[in-house]
């Protein structure tokens, strides 16, 4: 990484004025989007969770040929027909040169040249060889160019790639796309007091985060392995030194759970100064995740890495994930500025006076209301376990039944549409 500067463990850190919400949100985005992840070619059964990094065009009209959209019989002039041939998906037919002729044509088959109407089968009669029916007055088949042209941009630079825009890029033409490749991630657990196994107890309580965390990184479209979670490194500068520094030889993030204030067994700060790391956020106004950070390094290959320093407390370190990480991960992979939907406050919310207060909320789609949950002290997970996400309550403010405040979504598995 970028010159290493001595650890010291004795010093005194004048805490930072924090940055309003939105101003951090803003900020980390901005520097997320300028380390943007390179492009890549990428067949299209890799590409799942990735981002376009060029717009999907159309290698071809959509459809490309004329196609039958029913079973039936693709006639020439008025009937009856006589039938000289049969046309199947995936063939090219002789064109009908001949009024008073018809081919057996199947659904998704090219409709031949000359041809005036297509009847559906069920709409027919067959004796004697010949084919009587009227055919509708609307054309039974697919016209091409009807759902695209060539060339034609159908989805933006930015569009995260999921089961649906895969399954059109091929019917597109496309074998593979350039994309943003996924994020790799890291979590680092600081704490001695931390259990991997069994029930809290003596003073130790059960580490929440190092389970928790990797999956909401997957769903923020990261790539994290079993070993790229570490953990719990012992309360030493010395170890998270070493734990930091290994983690980020591999990953674009690391996220790191506690150690974000200035106590005597907090060394992040001082482990981030030590590998030359600059902040970009330095604690937030917002309740909860006070306090939580974001630093970035220059690696020796000139790549920017990130450092996200979540609180240790379960519940605000995914206040931090979804105030920083995600905005950051957006920036990465090239994406949009997440735009944050609205609901209807269906109860009051107090406010947490100069700073943001991300209340947990559970939604009714169906009327676009938000209705707080409980158990949702900064230590607690029962709360977020039943919710659907944070309702925004800005400094100085508080929510009122009736008000239509900003909404923080919890993450959905990529691919996922929220209902």
């Amino acid at each position: 990484m970028s010159t290493e500067t001595a650890p010291t463990a004795d010093r005194v850190v004048a805490p930072p004025p924090p940055a309003g919400w939105e101003e951090a949100r803003s900020r980390v985005y901005a520097v997320g989007l300028a380390a943007a992840l390179p492009a890549v070619a990428r067949p299209l059964a890799d590409i799942d969770g990735s981002t376009l990094a060029e717009p999907l065009t159309t290698r071809t009209d959509l459809p490309a040929f004329p196609t039958s959209s029913v079973d039936g019989w693709a006639v020439r002039g008025t009937g009856p027909w006589r039938v000289v041939g049969r046309v199947l998906a995936g063939s090219t037919p002789a064109p009908l040169t001949e009024d008073g002729t018809t081919v057996e044509i199947a659904t998704g088959a090219m409709v031949p040249e000359g041809a005036t109407a297509v009847l559906r089968v069920e709409e027919s009669t067959t004796v004697d060889g010949l084919v009587r029916g009227t055919p509708r007055e609307t054309p039974e088949w697919r016209q091409p160019g009807e759902e695209a042209y060539a060339d034609e941009e159908l989805l933006p630079v930015g569009t995260p790639v999921d089961p649906a825009v895969i399954g059109l890029a091929a019917s597109c033409g496309h074998d593979t796309l350039r994309v943003r490749r996924a994020p790799r991630a890291a979590l680092l657990v600081f704490g001695d007091e931390l259990l991997t196994a069994g029930p809290p107890a003596a003073g130790r309580v059960r580490d929440a985060l190092g389970p928790a965390v990797p999956g909401w990184l997957r769903r923020y479209g990261c790539q994290i392995r079993p070993s790229d979670v570490v953990g719990p490194v012992a309360d030493t500068l010395p170890a998270h030194v070493a734990a930091l520094r290994s983690a980020l030889a591999g990953a674009d993030l690391v996220c790191t759970t506690g150690g974000t204030m200035n106590g005597p067994v907090d060394h992040l700060h001082p482990t981030l100064e030590a590998l030359g790391a600059d902040y970009v956020v330095n604690t937030v106004a917002v309740r909860p995740g006070f306090p939580m950070l974001l630093a970035r390094l220059a690696g020796h290959d000139g790549r920017i890495r990130f450092v996200a320093g979540l609180p240790g407390n379960p519940q605000s370190a995914i206040v931090a994930l979804v105030s920083l990480v995600a905005p950051l991960l957006a920036g990465l992979q090239g994406r949009s500025m997440p735009v944050l939907p609205q609901a209807t406050l269906a109860e009051a919310v107090p406010g947490r006076g100069d700073h943001t207060h991300l209340a947990l909320v559970r939604l009714d789609r169906a009327a676009g209301t938000a209705t707080p949950v409980r158990h949702v002290g900064s230590a607690m997970l029962r709360g977020l376990a039943g919710a659907d996400g944070f309702a925004v309550i800005r400094p100085g403010t508080s929510g009122d039944p009736g008000d239509r405040v900003p909404i923080v979504p919890l993450p959905l598995l990529p691919g996922e549409r929220a209902s």
